[in-house]
Order: C-alpha cells, then structure tokens, then sequence
C-alpha cells in the first residue's frame, strides 16, 4: 500500500512539526541512477554503502535526527548511547527501505513475504462490503502493494500528491498490474469523491492514519506515554459506510524478508461513542472510539519494531 515518502532532512521551517509533509529525497536523474543501479547489482550492495552514508544524514539533517533521538530517549526510555545507536539503525533501515522499494521499480522480485494473518485480509478481499485499510509511517507498507498481487478488489491507495514524478511513474508503473490504483490528496479535495465513490461500489480504501493527511480532524490520543493526536477522517468514513476498518503493517525482518501484520480495529460499543461522545453526533464519537483504537494496535506494533517508525519530526504535542 503505498503512501507519501519522507526524505532525511530538514522539513519545510516555516511549517509547523504538525504539517511538515515529505517526498522521497534526490533529483530525477539521481531516482533514475538509482533504478538502473538496482537493475546491474545487488540491493545487497547498496545496504553496504549505506553503513558509510548513514552518518551524514545524522550529521547534516538535524532536525530529523533530533526528533528520532527524542523519540528514543523519552518514549522507550533509552540511555544516550542505546538511544544513540537505535537512531542510526533507525535511519539505516530506512535506507533499506527506500532502496528495496528502487530495487522493486528494477524489476527485482526476490524478496519474500510472510503473511501470518492473510486470512483476514482475505476476508476483506472476498466480502461484498468496502474496507478501508489503515497504514502508518511504521515499516515499508508499499512494497505489500509490490509483492502481493490480487484482482479480486481493486485498492484505492491515497498518496502525498506532491511526490517526485519518478516516483510517481516507478508506482503506477507496479501498482497498476496489481489491481491498486493510487489517488493522490489534492488541495481541491477531489480525492473524496473517488474515495465515497470507491466505498461504494465495495472496493478497499488504503491511507495512513498516524498523520493529519488531508483534514485538520484529529483526536487526541495517549500513545507510548504521551498525548499526541491521530487525524480521524479514515474513521469517520468507516463509521459513515459502516465498513471494517484493518490495520496493515509491513516490517522488514531480515534483507529479503518482510513479515505483514493484519490486524482489525474494533467497532465502538455503544458505552464506549457514550464515553467519547464531544460532539453528540454518533458518527464522530465512533471515530473517535475507532481512533483510539488504532493509536493502541500501532503503538503494540511500534514497542515490538522501534526502530521502523518513520516519522522524521517531532510527533507529540509536548
């Protein structure tokens, strides 16, 4: 399931850490060395260079390394030097990622999958009714959409529409033969329509749920000990369709093995929309029930692989 890219640098200064929002790194011609690169050698060989260039991203883009340094120390409660080390395993695994991902638009197909909880994903595949698919900036998500190919329901992924074109063209090229189509979150709002319409007709919405993406909507959460807030516009769109709601995780466990996690988010009990019940609309307060529900599963998630959260700023409020 593919979702927006963020590089190893500074994000935009005169946005907030809230709206920071960023695209894969390197100018077109650098994405199309790295493709033809990919194509002549060993993703393995690039893993290697990475040891050596990791650094500089630490040295130079501080404000993405500050943030994964906090993230460490205050939320796992790392010493420095543990706190240290996981920060540049941190960036190096994202490395990985990014490279696996040229290595796929390559034509590279050797990396496996393990699926432990394919049958629940099947379920949704093979229901009559829509599903919305929550993904987070945790692990490598889009190379599922790579390697795992259905033509039962089509996956309408949202995407940063913003992204480099390379990388525009490198995913649709991929995604396209398998049944996934990407719609990317545009200013005027157009990508709703696709989404109701899609929902619809019983096909399967994918989208990040850790970041306001698209809406200013959020709740306000407790995940890994502080408050944050998570964006609720995919759940309110579950509540409204009355539709599942999975939580899609795609961890990197070795150099050419992935491990997807499928994990539902459960619907609200009526105590639980009475408990969260702000704003007396029904529809939101299960939003909220349902956000908060995820904050819990990604948070499980992210205890058990801290070293593949993604989000390069500072995340909590505080």
């Amino acid at each position: 399931m593919a979702y927006e890219e963020q590089a190893m640098a500074d994000g935009n200064d005169k946005a907030s850490a809230r709206e920071w929002t960023g695209v894969t790194g390197g100018s077109a011609f650098g994405q199309r060395a790295m493709k033809i690169l990919c194509s002549l050698v060993s993703v393995r060989v690039g893993y290697a260079i990475l040891v050596f260039v990791i650094p500089f991203y630490m040295l130079f883009a501080r404000k993405g390394y500050n943030a994964i340094y906090s993230y460490f120390r205050t939320r796992h409660n790392y010493p420095p030097m543990k706190a240290f080390g996981m920060t540049y395993l941190n960036h190096y695994r994202f490395g990985q990622m990014i490279l696996d991902r040229f290595a796929v638009y390559a034509g590279q197909r050797n990396f496996r999958v393990d699926n432990p909880d394919n049958d629940l994903f099947l379920q949704m595949v093979n229901s009559d009714k829509g599903c919305i698919i929550a993904t987070a900036h945790v692990g490598n998500p889009e190379l599922c959409g790579y390697l795992l190919s259905q033509q039962t329901k089509r996956i309408n992924s949202l995407i940063f529409g913003g992204e480099a074109k390379e990388v525009q063209k490198n995913r649709s090229a991929v995604l396209g033969n398998n049944n996934v189509r990407l719609v990317p979150v545009d200013a005027d709002m157009s990508h709703l329509f696709v989404i109701n319409d899609a929902l619809t007709n019983g096909e399967m919405v994918s989208m990040p749920c850790d970041r306001p993406f698209g809406s200013a909507k959020t709740a306000s959460c407790t995940f890994l000990g502080a408050e944050t807030n998570f964006p609720i516009g995919a759940f309110v769109m579950a509540s409204r369709f009355d539709l599942p709601v999975i939580a899609l995780f795609v961890l990197k466990v070795s150099a050419k093995l992935y491990r997807i996690h499928v994990i539902g988010v459960p619907a609200p009990t009526r105590q639980q929309i009475a408990d969260n019940a702000t704003t007396g609309l029904s529809t939101r307060s299960a939003a909220y029930a349902m956000t908060r529900s995820y904050a819990a599963i990604l948070e499980e998630i992210v205890k058990k692989y801290p070293e593949q959260w993604f989000n390069f700023y500072n995340f909590w409020d505080k």
